[in-house]
């Protein structure tokens, strides 16, 4: 049996996407490109996060890149997008399908979106081995907003998630917290769930672009990335905020894009925040090397819905995280497991700048965080687990 498949992956985030998913998606494929795999994927025009379309003719040597959404319009209103995202997704890809399932040994679909796979599913062939790579869970963050409307989406979300979950032949979690989850929700089955951490994205250029921005002389406090609603921003800056009065030669950035973060860059007085497009990928490593401290925060109750996919870069790094999530919740877990630095698992603002002064003022073992990265955050094992 030859080992290398022919493989049509399905998601609307890829290359040339900055971020999260997309970035994921794109060093995802050509991974399996190096490994011998011939990859079709089905995605749209590059919109995230700033949720607008850019079209985009870039490719990737070796993949087939099928590209829709061309002339989509998001609005401004995230329940009303994240719908434009779903249903505009599953036209386009069902107009393709038929083309481009043929002679596929393998068709991974990466979650969310879920209703395109959802929509596929009557005209998928029954032959081909459906994998599922989860990367959030849409139906813990749509737990927690109320009002008639958000209860029907939370019916039509568990019960789209539901089917699609359920006929994936092997579906593939980035954390213990989400497949446990999922498992309750859905009552799926030990033999088709698979558990892996978010691997290293990150590049090894050392650049030396960003000394005008992060100013050697200060305390950097930093948080990069999607900045939407699981991120929580008000809080976030209002912990930015209080922090900025407590910690002297202190100065905290935002390197983001979105509608969250030109309303936060909007309402700005505070002459020691500043707001920054996303840095090229080429000037991550330089940007985590150059933060006093890497914020990463998620939002109350929503730590069980997805693992963060920049922890794993920002470890190898040696960088000084503080992650403000749940209690008793995985991440925790693994930091205290592993002697890793620093989890706050509350809001309360003086409690986080309490958090913040702590980790300013510890030193932490960099070479044993790596190892750690190292250890737990591999492209390999992913794609291990995926042919299992």
């Amino acid at each position: 049996m030859n080992s290398k498949k022919n493989i049509l992956l399905i998601s609307p985030f890829f290359y040339p996407e900055p971020i999260s998913t997309g970035k994921f998606n794109t060093n995802f494929v050509l991974e399996l490109a190096e490994n011998g795999h011939k990859v079709t994927v089905l995605c749209f025009h590059p919109f995230y996060p700033d949720w607008k379309t850019n079209k985009s003719k870039k490719s990737l040597k070796g993949i087939k890149i099928i590209r829709g959404g061309a002339f989509i319009y998001y609005t401004k209103k995230t329940i009303f997008r994240r719908l434009i995202l779903e249903l505009s997704f599953a036209f386009f890809v069902l107009r393709k399908i038929h083309k481009h399932q043929k002679g596929k040994d393998l068709i991974i679909s990466v979650f969310p979106p879920s209703f395109a796979f959802y929509s596929l599913l009557p005209f998928l062939n029954k032959s081909i081995r459906k994998v599922g790579m989860v990367h959030d869970l849409q139906e813990v963050y749509s737990e927690s907003k109320k009002g008639i409307i958000n209860k029907l989406l939370r019916f039509f979300i568990h019960k789209i998630e539901k089917k699609c979950y359920s006929n994936c032949d092997k579906l593939l979690f980035l954390s213990n917290e989400m497949k446990n989850e999922a498992k309750k929700l859905y009552h799926l089955s030990d033999s088709k769930i698979e558990v892996q951490y978010p691997f290293i994205t990150l590049e090894e250029n050392n650049t030396n672009d960003l000394n005008a921005i992060l100013d050697k002389e200060k305390i950097n406090v930093v948080y990069s990335g999607a900045l939407g609603e699981k991120q929580n921003p008000k809080q976030l800056y209002q912990f930015f905020s209080e922090a900025s009065k407590q910690i002297n030669n202190s100065v905290f950035h935002f390197f983001s894009e979105g509608e969250s973060f030109k309303k936060l860059q909007k309402l700005n007085k505070n002459k020691n925040i500043f707001f920054h497009p996303l840095v090229d990928k080429k000037n991550l490593k330089e940007l985590y090397n150059k933060s006093s401290v890497q914020v990463i925060p998620q939002k109350e109750n929503t730590s069980k819905g997805s693992l963060p996919s920049k922890l794993p870069n920002l470890l190898v790094c040696g960088t000084k995280i503080l992650v403000i999530t749940d209690s008793n919740c995985e991440i925790e877990e693994l930091f205290k497991k592993n002697n890793l630095n620093l989890i706050a698992t509350n809001w309360n603002i003086s409690y986080l700048i309490q958090k913040l002064k702590l980790l300013l003022n510890k030193k932490i073992d960099e070479q044993h965080q790596k190892s750690v990265a190292l250890n737990l955050f591999t492209i390999d094992k992913i794609i291990h687990k995926i042919f299992r």
